[in-house]
């Protein structure tokens, strides 16, 4: 106990300095956390993909349609339990900058296949049964103040003009992952008007959604979508919907990766901040090492005093990047829930950021334990501080 004492009371001794050095730790953990956060939320559309579904899109890329006609065959396959098709529509709501995820769905079976996205029955009804009717999220709703029943017009981005729809439902997520920043409407609403741009359209559609009986079957269930259409105008790729998803996350791997780098050197930073502030700590109390050798203190006293001051101001700033990261995650989940849906930090991310503050803390610790109980007694007593 009397070692804690004397831990507590050297870390305190300079105490502008070891708040500095604890307000250092604790801004580079919660910004080592809140990149991890970010990472992680990158990947959450990915990792909550339902294993019960696979999406078939053309097999040289997505920008290439398939024909609706491939829904009969599709669903022939064995295994394959729904099929449902949507669009990517791109458009956006009066500027450039108002961009959010649109499409166009089978508005039969849509809402079935992906029960995550929850809509009131009468609001699905609806959705149903009028052409121009669109589905928003939650998230869209309260960005934009759309209630039901409003009009909203989009600007083709693909599709060129000016398109028209009414909301009549507004869905909310299942699960905290679930993106609620989705516009959706009918996919034959948009397959007709553009009959009457281009006389020679034909119905063709963006990516098939199926839903399988049995996910352990889902590679079986890819090979014989795809072999069905060998050799066809438009062949096939079929993947799990985690694996359709982390296709596009891949598009941006260089952000993603540079952001693992920033957040290493993040830990480098820590490393660097306390092993200075324990360098300093060390030459300071040379001769004071020295005078408690010679009155009876062992090396491995000395050893404890010097880690555990380190540990101490580590965990300390360890805690209060925790916290702080706790409350800058809770600030950025309301700005960036449109664009990150469940964005928090999980338990992984927590343990990570501590144990890489309780590892810097052993780390900066190593050098003036090293100097402590190599040097000489009278050497020792000799430097003056």
């Amino acid at each position: 106990m009397k070692i804690l004492k004397l831990v507590s009371k050297n870390a305190f001794r300079h105490r502008l300095r070891t708040f500095l050095t604890v307000l250092g730790l604790a801004l580079a953990v919660m910004a080592f956390g809140l990149i991890r956060t970010f990472i992680n939320a990158w990947y959450a559309g990915a990792e909550a993909a339902s294993p019960d579904r696979l999406v078939t899109r053309h097999a040289v890329s997505i920008i290439f349609s398939l024909p609706l006609a491939y829904k009969e065959q599709l669903m022939k396959v064995e295994g394959v339990e729904d099929v449902t098709y949507a669009n990517w529509f791109g458009g956006y709501y009066v500027d450039p900058s108002n961009f959010f995820v649109n499409f166009a769905v089978d508005h039969t079976n849509y809402f079935e296949v992906y029960p995550e996205l929850q809509l009131p029955p009468e609001q699905l009804e609806a959705f149903k049964s009028e052409r121009q009717a669109a589905v928003i999220g939650q998230g869209l709703a309260d960005r934009f103040g759309w209630k039901v029943g409003d009009k909203v017009t989009l600007i083709g981005g693909i599709y060129p003009g000016n398109w028209d729809f009414f909301i009549r439902g507004i869905y909310t997520g299942r699960d905290e992952a679930t993106d609620e920043a989705v516009f959706i409407f009918r996919w034959d609403y948009l397959d007709e008007t553009m009959k009457q741009i281009w006389s020679s359209h034909t119905g063709e559609v963006g990516w098939f959604g199926l839903k399988i009986s049995d996910p352990e079957q889902a590679a079986r269930i890819s090979t014989a979508v795809d072999k069905r259409f060998d050799n066809s105008s438009a062949e096939t790729r079929t993947e799990t919907e985690k694996e359709f998803q982390m296709s596009f996350i891949q598009m941006s791997s260089a952000i993603i990766l540079g952001l693992r780098i920033i957040s290493y050197l993040i830990i480098g930073v820590i490393l660097l901040v306390l092993a200075n502030t324990m360098a300093m700590t060390a030459r300071e109390r040379v001769s004071e090492n020295a005078f408690m050798r010679t009155i009876g203190f062992q090396n491995y006293h000395l050893i404890g005093l010097i880690l555990g001051e380190s540990l101490f101001i580590a965990v300390l700033g360890g805690a209060l990047g925790i916290g702080l990261l706790i409350l800058v995650a809770s600030l950025v989940k309301v700005a960036l829930s449109m664009y990150f849906p469940g964005f928090a930090p999980n338990s992984y991310t927590f343990i990570f950021s501590f144990g890489a503050a309780v590892i810097v803390g052993f780390l900066s610790a190593v050098f003036p334990i090293a100097r402590a109980v190599r040097m000489k007694i009278v050497e020792a007593l000799r430097v003056v501080d």
